[in-house]
């Protein structure tokens, strides 16, 4: 099997999972890390038994043929055009990008070098939507009507060590989180055709509470933090987003579709696992445990007792097998440029304009056979 050696720019928050799965990936092979901050690079170099370099240097490694971008969203994409620039594959953190036209000016630099792009969220790929999608295209519930998505917490700042890019634009409840669950959308059902949207900031700034160098600390909110909308998908579909970082508590199911012969329950797109729950006509909810299937079993987190399945880097490992199949892979930068244009769309949205079209399209990913799914990690 020919292996890709690959490289990590941007060793934050993000980092450590990454750094686990890597080296697990079937061909891939992790070969050094980088960051602005040198002291942060050295820190993940050393726990993870790897060499530290600045961003030039990685860039400009020969035995690195991918570049994981880690980065803060606001530079994703310039900094994904500098890997392209020199001669490596990309696979990005979502989102893509924050701004449309220079995210696509960096894909058509990639497709011009014969070069990949891909982007999270790759949990899509997880035993979870592999099921719930198995259960539409084998007809189980018909075809999809409508259904409702719920993305709704309280924000990062009780977490994240430093959250204030959450509340910049690129931020956000909609271009933070939107991005799990329009993937696991696009991939059950396909692309996007229209958006209405309203939206509204009600807190102009956020307190700190997490542990780490910010607490106790204000950070200013500048962009929406509560977002309500309709997406009208190509296929008819109309699913109703509910997204908001203003949300102590809620009851909501994370994806629940609504098709012609039944109902679907798919489990919360930032995982990979979860039981999908299922009801034809008017009978009980009947359950799929995904825990034994391939990126299904828990493995999460590694300090405390399992209780969820990540398998961030199954996307790398994929774009590495499609690769080498020269075949199109899942998570492509097609995908992440069509995600980025309905997230403007929503957060850009003016009610009184009516229906935002949304230009782009995307083909819908191949649905990922079981073996598939197991051959990416080893």
């Amino acid at each position: 099997m020919e292996v890709f050696g690959v490289g990590i720019i941007g060793c934050g928050n993000i980092s450590g999972i990454y750094l686990h799965n890597l080296p697990k990936g079937a061909g891939l092979e992790l070969r050094g890390v980088a960051d602005i901050v040198p002291a942060a690079a050295q820190a993940k170099a050393d726990e993870h038994g790897v060499p530290a370099y600045t961003v030039d240097e990685i860039l400009a490694r020969d035995d690195i043929q991918i570049i994981l971008n880690l980065t803060i969203p606001d530079v994703h994409a310039q900094v994904s055009a500098q890997i392209v620039g020199a001669g490596k594959h990309v696979y990005s953190e979502k989102p893509l990008g924050v701004d449309f036209a220079e995210t696509k000016a960096m894909l058509d630099q990639a497709d011009a070098a014969g070069l990949r792009v891909s982007c999270a969220p790759d949990t899509f790929l997880g035993a979870g939507a592999r099921v719930a999608r198995g259960l539409i295209a084998d007809g189980t519930v018909g075809d999809i009507l409508s259904g409702q998505i719920t993305i709704m917490n309280h924000g990062h700042e009780h977490w994240h060590p430093n959250p204030g890019f959450y509340y910049l634009p690129g931020g956000g409840p909609v271009m933070d989180m939107l991005p799990y669950y329009l993937n696991a959308l696009i991939n059950l059902i396909g692309p996007v055709a229209r958006v209405r949207s309203v939206n509204s900031a009600p807190f102009s700034e956020r307190l700190v509470t997490s542990d780490g160098p910010m607490k106790d600390q204000t950070v200013p909110v500048s962009t929406p933090t509560t977002l309500h909308s309709l997406l009208e998908f190509e296929n008819g579909a109309q699913i109703i987003s509910a997204a908001s970082f203003d949300v102590w508590k809620h009851g909501n199911r994370p994806i629940e579709l609504h098709g012609t012969k039944g109902s679907l329950r798919v489990p919360d797109p930032n995982h990979f696992g979860g039981d999908v729950e299922v009801a034809i006509g008017r009978e009980d909810w009947a359950v799929h445990d995904t825990g034994a299937m391939p990126m299904g079993v828990n493995n999460w987190p590694l300090n405390k007792e399992f209780d969820r399945a990540n398998y961030r880097a199954a996307g790398v490992a994929e774009m590495a097998m499609a690769i080498r199949e020269n075949r199109p892979h899942r998570a492509n930068g097609a995908l992440a440029l069509h995600v980025l244009d309905v997230m403007l769309a929503i957060v850009n949205a003016n009610p009184e304009d009516g229906p935002t079209k949304i230009e782009t399209t995307v083909a819908q990913p191949d649905l990922m056979t079981e073996e598939q799914a197991a051959a990416l990690f080893v």
